[in-house]
């Protein structure tokens, strides 16, 4: 989105987060910026809801008594902000905010109070789990749309936009983003999903972490989109190794987030996985990134077929015919 970084690899929005001591590891193992965990309106709300009903919890238990605890404001965004600014100030490397709302008002009330801490931009964690039957996609869009907008609008920092996959018309969708003003992308999201226990009969929550192959729908899309949108577009889901990232770059990113290889091998990886990328540039002859950038996208490859489903169902044709011999 506009901001100078040192190498392409970002640790993303993640509870590293909570640790300073964690955060200061990565920037020494490489990582050329971190996302700040992502601030949710929605976790705001049902902690201000929960305090509401513990502190009323045993109200008017005596003839003479109305409340038992003096009136107790849930703090909002405060404690966030306040780590967030610790961060800001304690690194070197960028550091970027991420921001989930729920209202126009509110999208636009937290990101001016994000900016306040000194981050180096805001990512807008665009997602949207249907609770509506009678709400379309389209108006769906369209509200993110203004959010963006009206974000944009009041904010001075670079805007970012992380999408999820879930669009019917992902490009369409990236496009419209774009010409509202968008100056980065983030493809994509990692949403929650639910799992139930079928011996306990009960709903669980699993640790959803992306898994390696996660990365080729990242590469499809940003394949599609380099060159034919103004922003830039970092990639985010299944990036564990040195040679993922190339792949990514390759396809048209100009970075990309990871967080899941991480927890599998540590925050000292990130060296691991810059000197594999370094490795590969020297062994092709590459000195910088933006040499070898996009040469693999769909707008610099004379196959027309390698970013669409035609290209799959000759795959599978071809393996029927190598089965039959």
């Amino acid at each position: 989105m506009g901001v100078p970084l040192k190498n392409p690899l970002i640790l993303g929005a993640c509870n590293y987060s909570n640790s300073l001591d964690k955060l200061k590891e990565a920037e020494k193992a490489g990582v050329s910026a971190v996302v700040f965990r992502s601030l949710f309106e929605e976790q705001i709300q049902l902690e201000d809801y929960q305090l509401g009903k513990d502190l009323e919890a045993y109200n008017e238990r005596h003839a003479e008594m109305i409340n038992l605890f003096p009136n107790i404001e849930h703090g909002g965004p405060k404690e966030h902000l306040f780590k967030l600014k610790q961060v800001v100030d304690a690194l070197e490397i960028p550091v970027f905010a991420s921001l989930n709302a729920l209202y126009k008002e509110t999208w636009v009330d937290y990101a001016q109070q994000l900016e306040e801490t000194g981050i180096a931009g805001l990512e807008l964690n665009f997602f949207a789990v249907p609770r509506d039957f009678e709400k379309s996609g389209h108006d769906v869009i369209l509200q993110q749309l203004e959010a963006l907008k009206a974000v944009k609008d009041k904010v001075k920092v670079p805007v970012s936009v992380k999408l999820s996959p879930f669009y019917t018309n992902v490009l369409k969708t990236i496009k419209d983003f774009d010409q509202a003003g968008a100056d980065a992308f983030i493809l994509f999201n990692r949403l929650f999903e639910p799992d139930i226990d079928v011996e306990a009969e009960k709903h669980v929550s699993p640790w959803n972490l992306s898994t390696h192959s996660d990365h080729r729908l990242a590469i499809r899309y940003i394949g599609l989109s380099y060159g034919n949108i103004g922003a830039s577009v970092a990639a985010n889901n299944g990036v564990y190794e040195g040679t993922d990232i190339v792949k990514m770059i390759l396809a048209g990113a100009s970075a990309v987030q990871a967080v899941s290889t991480f927890y599998h091998h540590g925050l000292g990886h990130a060296r691991s996985m810059l000197e594999e990328l370094e490795s590969w540039m020297d062994r092709k002859g590459y000195k910088q990134i933006s040499d070898f950038q996009g040469t693999l996208s769909a707008k610099s490859i004379n196959d027309p077929f390698v970013y669409k489903r035609a290209q799959y169902i000759d795959m599978l044709l071809k393996s029927v015919e190598l089965f039959s011999m």
